[in-house]
């Protein structure tokens, strides 16, 4: 009997062509929105799921609980409707509507948290407040993406192969976006450990601090942290950082939608003008990006024109324009354990159930 969670994986790629005008290598989307719930988060969140089943933490009729404001959050709400669990997601006022649509429409409770961190956003406080949940509520798992190993295993064991596999000339440079750590962890891993000349470049949204820096707010979905994820358990195979900032991730969507047909989210647009600005260095011939999720989980923000003008930010699409702010892209850091923001007392102020799990692992951060 074939589920809906037995179609995790194995998405398609493409090529772009018509953007090859302003790009120097060729540059290859991996399109996750083929999972199921429409995103590279199925992927670690079944993962996570089915490890916590072999080890006898979750059975029919349990109850998830995790933080995430968005795509993770929907993974788990789909896992959770075909196998036969209660989930409870915490989100935050910056949760789209159209997220928050769906999952309620998996059957998921939603509990908007409204208390600010100590860095102006919500992660702390929802992290915390769902630990407290998973203490409190019999019969409970926490998937805990932030802090747990697993996420990054999940890439490391699936997702990279799967990419090995679909490319057998394999690339000059990976770019991947960060945020809780997962993809970057793990497929840097994978990719160090095999192809240690493949450049792994990582991208982070302009006001999160992941590799330090100052910290203010930001509109990207799906990227940025207050601190460096514990799944990045060997920065060092990082061999470049890019601060993209919103606008310049919203023009590359918008640029994609018009001249590719391509329909992205934010993070992939911040992936696509720093792989515009790598391929004009020397030896950089292919370039590998996730295409994360849907763009139509944006259309009334990043594709709105009137929202962007409410944001004063540029609505244009044109690939010229895209080239341009590409352009003024800068390596944040070519030595990103210089930059490094771990913060290892969050596993115990925010009372982390994964603290167990890390202690084992061999990483660089101390516990």
């Amino acid at each position: 009997m074939v589920r809906i969670t037995d179609l995790v994986g194995n998405t398609p790629y493409i090529k772009l062509h018509n953007a090859k005008s302003i790009l120097n290598a060729d540059l290859f989307l991996k399109i996750e929105r083929g999972n199921p719930a429409g995103s590279i988060k199925d992927r670690p969140a079944l993962y996570i799921i089915e490890q916590a089943e072999k080890k006898g933490l979750l059975k029919p009729g349990d109850t998830i609980i995790e933080s995430s404001s968005g795509n993770f959050g929907i993974s788990l709400a789909m896992i959770g409707a075909a196998k036969g669990y209660k989930v409870l997601i915490l989100v935050d006022p910056k949760t789209t509507q159209a997220n928050l649509n769906m999952l309620k429409a998996y059957g998921a409770e939603v509990i908007v948290v409204q208390e600010k961190d100590d860095s102006g956003s919500y992660h702390k406080t929802r992290i915390k407040l769902a630990n407290e949940l998973h203490q409190q509520i019999p019969n409970s798992f926490r998937p805990d993406q932030c802090f747990n190993p697993t996420n990054a295993d999940a890439h490391y064991h699936i997702t990279a192969p799967e990419i090995e596999n679909q490319f057998a000339e394999g690339f000059d440079a990976i770019i991947l976006a960060v945020s809780t750590g997962g993809q970057t962890g793990g497929i840097s891993r994978y990719f160090k450990e095999k192809y240690p000349a493949t450049k792994i470049i990582a991208v982070d949204a302009v006001g999160s601090s992941i590799f330090s820096g100052k910290e203010h707010s930001y509109l990207l979905p799906g990227m940025g942290l207050s601190w460096t994820p514990t799944n990045i358990e060997h920065i060092e195979y990082i061999d470049e950082v890019y601060k993209v900032p919103d606008e310049t991730a919203f023009i590359a969507c918008r640029a994609l939608a018009r001249n590719e047909g391509v329909l992205v989210g934010g993070s992939t647009g911040a992936c696509v003008a720093a792989a515009i600005r790598i391929s004009q260095s020397n030896n950089i011939n292919r370039i590998f990006c996730f295409a994360a999720d849907s763009g139509e989980r944006y259309l009334n923000t990043i594709y709105n024109d009137e929202w962007m003008k409410s944001q004063n930010l540029n609505t244009q699409c044109d690939l010229s324009l895209l080239k341009g702010e590409a352009d003024k892209l800068q390596v944040y850091s070519n030595n990103p354990a210089e930059v490094a923001n771990y913060k290892p007392e969050l596993l115990d102020t925010l009372k982390s159930p994964s603290k167990h799990i890390l202690k084992n692992r061999k990483g660089i951060v101390s516990i």
